[in-house]
Formats: structure tokens, sequence, C-alpha cells
């Protein structure tokens, strides 16, 4: 039964109950008496008649709505018996809870009215008793009064003669509260009549006596082996005794600032961070507190100038006290030195922090809180330092390893480790050393720890600190480092490995592309800081990456162009080209240079991409330069020793150079293979040429460079990104010699190839 359907139901219940009510005071709809006679065929009228009822019904109803009202009517009755069934069980427990109520209430009025009685009775006795003792001590009243006063002053009278006998027993027995308690009570009553002989002679007495006791008081309060308990009932007898509470409270802190400095003294000796703090909190800091405790206890009990002046001593004390403490607190933790577990300096700090709160809500007014974050910052400051400094020594670590790794001689058998797979462990061990490094520093920021609230450590530490001062600073230091490798190589290039400089190169490009980027965001997920302050942007130090990484590239092909240009230099200023013999192979440097080249390109592979290269010629191996065939030497240098035109071979030479391409030899080297492969080759040939150049040649010298320049460009023009490139160095190769040779007879083009192809 949906909920519109009970509601009606209610509704219609409650309308019947109000139309009976209204039917049985004979009230209409407009509140008037109705005058006329009630229907006798409504069944929810007091004058319903069945008979007539069901008349009228088979009259006017069908059969169908008979059944329906039949149907209706059984429904009513069922729900009326229903609802007097609950109506039965609900009245029928409350009868029975209602009998047993008041059973009790009429056992309990019964016991009542017995005590009450009593009550009654035993009144008229005591006011019987009233009336007779009244009666009695009428007369009498007033005097016994009188005498009762007289008793009382005599027996304060016989306190006072008795006091000084009183305080001394009290200070034999050692009953010191008792015998000042005695004297405060007396105090003003002698004061008041100290003009009287007798009363002034008991008051000398008992400054006498208390003059003493506030000595023996004051000796037991300067005994260093006194306990507290001991010196603060000192300090209030004292105070109960007059004395100068500015002296009384100096002397307090002069006692405890003794048991105070022991402690200190006692903190050398702990070898663990946490047993160090453990060791001062619980004496050095556990006594402070209680000192303070007691002295304002003593001291600072009423508001007012004595405790203001007490309060202000005791700030300055503990302010003065607390600075060797917090010294020696931080040169323990400069001590700690190894990054290696935070978690033990983290725990220690917070252990340190914690129990700086107790004397900071003492005293208000003194340092201990703000002194202990700042300590708390220093030291997280000072371990950021020890990680960057240990990111940068694993990186070292990581790099003379590559080193070694690459400078370990071949074992027989066993291959050599590869670029990638070294570029993959370095790069890995030195992110994972970053996400090590990064979980130990967050432990500074977990939420179980009561310094993180601190601003410092829910803004700057966050970017300040770990971002800039740690991770940033780390990415540049890695890609100082890197360039340090190019700053410092001497002349021939030994003191860095090129490869490393290619690996180096690589990983400082990864950087840029990815790592970077990757680094950055894990460190602002982890460390949300709260501090607006200008950090580097990641495109900055992409930036940073990258411009190293092109110079270590740089560095890397001038390098290995070096390597190669020494065996070419010395091939060629080691031999006598005039009187050489004539090519009958190619040299042994020509196809050490082409090993070393491909070995370079093998290498480089493994960490660059191809790159782009312009289209080759379907004849590229074997294409001939121009100047290598016989017929164009003998008529291009034919005329240069013939009297008529003595000049006409370099006025031809220099003319051509003015319409070539312009080759720079040093231009920037893109992150691809072939570029790499393409600045190193030209470093190589514009060496050769200028060494050509310097040198004279004879008839099968010039001959002799026509055969290796053959040969190499048989190979290195697949290795550049233009061949033209090749063929114009080596073409200026073979011109040079040629204007350097004596007699110029250059070899034929298919010799020259035999030669090629046999060696």
């Amino acid at each position: 039964m949906s909920a519109a359907a009970v509601s009606e139901e209610e509704e219609g219940k409650k309308r019947k109950a109000h139309g009976m009510l209204k039917l049985y005071y004979g009230i209409n709809d407009e509140g008037k008496s109705s005058e006329k006679l009630l229907d006798p065929t409504d069944i929810d009228g007091v004058h319903f008649h069945p008979e007539l009822y069901l008349t009228k019904l088979r009259k006017e109803k069908s059969l169908a709505e008979l059944m329906d009202i039949e149907a209706d009517m059984v429904r009513q009755i069922r729900a009326l018996d229903s609802d007097m069934q609950t109506l039965v069980y609900e009245n029928y427990n409350k009868f029975i809870s209602a009998t047993d109520t008041i059973r009790k209430m009429k056992n309990d009025f019964k016991k009542m009215e017995d005590e009450m009685d009593g009550l009654a009775t035993n009144m008229a006795v005591i006011t019987e008793f009233s009336a007779r003792i009244s009666s009695t001590l009428q007369e009498r009243h007033h005097h016994i009064t009188k005498l009762s006063g007289v008793h009382t002053l005599l027996r304060k009278l016989q306190f006072l003669f008795e006091l000084p006998a009183r305080l001394k027993k009290c200070i034999e027995l050692g009953a010191y509260v008792q015998a000042v308690s005695y004297h405060a009570k007396a105090r003003s009553v002698l004061h008041q009549y100290q003009h009287m002989p007798s009363f002034h002679g008991i008051q000398t007495d008992c400054q006498a006596i208390m003059a003493g006791l506030a000595g023996t008081l004051r000796q037991r309060f300067r005994d260093p082996s006194s306990s507290p308990q001991d010196l603060a009932e000192c300090v209030e007898l004292l105070l109960s005794l007059e004395e100068p509470a500015p002296l009384l409270c100096d002397e307090f802190l002069a006692h405890g600032r003794g048991r105070l400095a022991s402690h200190l003294s006692e903190l050398v000796g702990a070898s663990d961070i946490l047993e160090f703090v453990d060791r001062g909190c619980g004496g050095f800091i556990s006594d402070a507190c209680l000192l303070a405790a007691s002295y304002q206890s003593l001291f600072c009990k009423e508001p007012g100038s004595t405790a203001q002046m007490a309060e202000e001593k005791l700030t300055k004390f503990l302010d003065e006290l607390s600075e060797g403490y917090f010294e020696i607190v931080e040169k323990r933790l400069r001590e700690e030195k190894n990054p290696g577990d935070n978690s033990l300096l983290v725990r220690a700090l917070d252990r340190f922090h914690r129990r700086l709160q107790a004397p900071s809500k003492l005293v208000p007014g003194c340092s201990f809180n703000r002194r202990g974050t700042e300590i708390v910052v220093r030291a997280a400051q000072e371990r950021l330092s020890q990680y960057l400094q240990a990111l940068k020594d694993f990186f070292q670590v990581c790099i003379t390893d590559v080193r070694q790794a690459l400078a370990a001689p071949r074992v027989p058998g066993k291959e050599a480790p590869a670029l990638g797979d070294l570029l993959a462990v370095l790069s890995g061990s030195v992110l994972n050393q970053i996400k090590s490094v990064l979980a130990s520093v967050h432990l500074f920021t977990a939420k179980d720890v009561a310094f993180s609230d601190k601003p410092y450590f829910k803004g700057e530490f966050c970017s300040q600190g770990v971002r800039e001062g740690l991770i940033v600073a780390f990415i540049k230091s890695v890609c100082q480092t890197a360039r340090q490798f190019c700053d410092s190589p001497g002349e021939k290039g030994a003191n860095t490995p090129p490869l490393l400089l290619l690996l180096l190169s690589r990983l400082c490009l990864d950087y840029e592309t990815s790592t970077i980027s990757y680094i950055l965001t894990l460190t602002d997920e982890q460390f949300l800081g709260q501090d607006h302050s200008p950090v580097t942007p990641v495109s900055t130090l992409c930036s940073l990456a990258r411009s190293t990484a092109q110079t270590l590239l740089n560095q890397y092909v001038k390098s290995q162009g070096l390597v190669i240009s020494q065996m070419l230099r010395k091939s060629v200023e080691t031999r006598d080209w005039v009187t050489t013999i004539e090519p009958r192979n190619v040299r042994a440097v020509m196809k050490r240079v082409v090993e070393d080249i491909t070995g370079v390109d093998v290498q480089v592979g493994l960490l660059y991409e191809e790159g782009v290269r312009k289209a080759h010629s379907s004849d590229s191996s074997k294409r001939t330069f121009s100047v290598y065939s016989s017929s164009r030497l003998q008529g291009r240098y034919a005329q240069s020793y013939t009297p008529s035109a003595p000049l006409d071979t370099n006025l031809l030479s220099n003319i051509q150079k003015l319409f070539s391409e312009r080759i720079d030899i040093f231009s920037t080297v893109q992150f691809n293979k072939v570029s790499i492969l393409t600045g190193i080759i030209k470093i190589s040939l514009k060496t050769f040429l200028e060494c050509v150049r310097l040198r004279t040649f004879g008839r099968f010298g010039l001959q002799q460079i026509q055969v290796d320049c053959h040969y190499l460009q048989l190979y290195l023009w697949r290795f550049v990104s233009d061949e033209n490139l090749v063929h114009c160095l080596l073409d200026e190769v073979v011109g040079s010699a040629a204007h350097r040779c004596l007699d110029p007879a250059p070899m034929e083009q298919s010799v020259i190839e035999v030669i090629c192809e046999r060696g």
C-alpha cells in the first residue's frame, strides 16, 4: 500500500470521528443545532436501522456495486477488529502497570505515615524540653553569656602567655609549620597591644624565637641536598614570616640553577640522538617545569606587583639557563651527518619539540617554544643540505662506475657493457636515489609530527627547501658536473673518455625531455606547500639540461674528431711524399680511420636516433670526384708547368672556391646519429686537408693521396647527412696535394678502383 493511500485512509478515519461527534451533539456544518430527524440509513449514525439500510441498498445499487460495498464493509470490520485488539492489549499492559504502581504507592504511603507520626511525636517532645530550658535559664542567660565571653578571653590570654613555650616546643619537635601557624594567629594581637609591658615581653620573646626559626629555614633552604618539597616548604614558611619576596625569589632560583646545570653536564655522554633528547627532556626540561611550577605556586599565587616581579625573574632565569641547553642541542644535532636513517632524527626532533610545549605553557613569556622551533628548522635545513651533498656524491660515484666500466679491458668471450645499459643503470640509480631522499625528507611533514603544522614546514620548507634547495639544486649540479667534463680536456682529449661525454649528453637530453618534469611533479605532489615564493620554472631547468647536452655532444664530436685527426696528421707528417714508391694498396691508417668511424657509428646508434639524410644517388659508392680523373687533372694542372701560364692553376683554384658551398667545420651538432658522424668526419677530413697543404708531394705521393681519398669516399659517404660534403672535402684534399706536387701525374681511375677493391 502506498504512503498516499495510507495517509488518505487515516484522514478518512479522522473525518468519521469528527462527524460522529457533530452528530452526537446535533451540530451541522454551520455550527447550528439541527432540528430535522437523523437519517436511519447512515451507517455511522447513532440511529442507524439495518433493515432500512439494506432495503435502500437493494433498491439503489446493482449487484456489482453491492459486492463492492460488501468487500469494503468486510475490510472496515477487520480493520476495526484489529484496532480494538491493539487497544485492548495496550490498555491491558497499562492497567497492569498502573495496578502495580498503586500497590507500591500504597505501601510507601503507609510507611511514610508511620514515620510522620514518629516525627511529630519527637517534635512535640523537643518543643517541650526547649520550653523548659528556656524558662529555667531565662533569668541567668545574661550572666552565662558574660561568663562565656570571659572564659574565651581567658583562653586567648592563656594562649598568648604560653606562646613562647609552645613555639620552642614546636621548633624542638621540628613542627615548623605549626610554630609559624601559632605565631601568625597571635601576631596581630601582640602588635596591637605591644604598648603594654606584659604583651611587649611576649612579643619580644616570640620575635627572637621566630628569628631563630627563620635562620634555620634559610639554612635548610640553602642546603643543596634539600628536596624540592623541602624547598617549597621553607619558602612558604619564610614568606609567612614576612621575609622579603625578591630575596627569596633569587635564592630559590639560584638553588635550582645548580640542579639544572648538573643535567646539562650529563648530556655530553649520550651517543644516540634519541637517547640524547630523552635524557635532556627527562632531566633538564622536566626539572625546569617542576621548578617553574613550584616557583609560581609560591610567589605568583595572587596577582599584583609581587607576582609580576616574580614572573619576570622566572622568565629571565629560564631564558638564560635554556641558552646553554639549546647550544648543546644544536651542537649535538650538527654531529648528525649521516643521512641514512632520517626517521631517528625526525623522532628525536618531534620529541624535543613536544616536550618544550610544557614550559612554554607554564611560563608564556619564556622563549622555549620559539628557540625550539628555530632549532628544528635549522636541523631540517641542515639535513636538506646533507641530502643534497649525498645526492651529489652518489652521482659522482655513478659517474666513476660508468668510467670504470668504459675503461675496463674487454675479456675474451665476454661482451662489453652496452652504452644503453649503462645509461639505463645510471639514470635509474639516480632517479631511485632521488625518490629515496624525497621519502626520507617527507618525514618532516608527516601528520603525526608535532612541528609539521608550523608555517615554515607548511610553506617555505616545501617550496624553497625541498624543491629549490634540494631537487632544483641537484639538477643544476648534475648539469654543472657534466659540463666540467667539457671544461678541462687536455689538448689530446685524453682526460675524459669520449663515450662518457656521449652518455652524459644523452642523460641530459633525457632529463630535458621527461625526467625533470617527472621529478618536479613528484616533488610538488608530495610537498604541497602553502608558500607563494617564486620558484624555478620547469622550462628553465629543461633549457639548462638541453644546453648542457648540446655542449657535451659538441665536445664529444670534437674529441672523436681529434682522435681520428691525430692518426691522419701523423700518417701525413711521418711520410716522405716526394721519394715514396708507387702505390700498390691503401695505407693501413685509412682502414683504421674507417674502422674507428664505423665503431663510433655503432656506439652513437645505441643512444641516438638515425636522423635525416639527403637523398643519395644510386651510384654513391662508385662515384668519383672530377679531380680524380687523370684527364681532368692533366688538363687542369698541365698548364701550370708551361712557361706561358705559370699562375693559371692558382687562379682556377681560387675561382672554383668562390663558387663552392662553404663548409662550417665546427657547426652545432643535432641530437641524431647522422649529424654526430657528419661533425666527426668534417673535423677529420679538414685536418687531413690542412696537413696535406703543408707537405710537398712527388708523383707517387700524389697518386697515394688519390688512392687514400678514393678509399675514404667509398665508405664515409654513408655516415654523413649529405654525401656531397665528403666529396667536396676529399676533392680539396686531392686538389691541395696536386698543388703541392712537383710532378703532378695522376693515376688512372681504373687503377685506383682496382687498388681500393683489392685493399
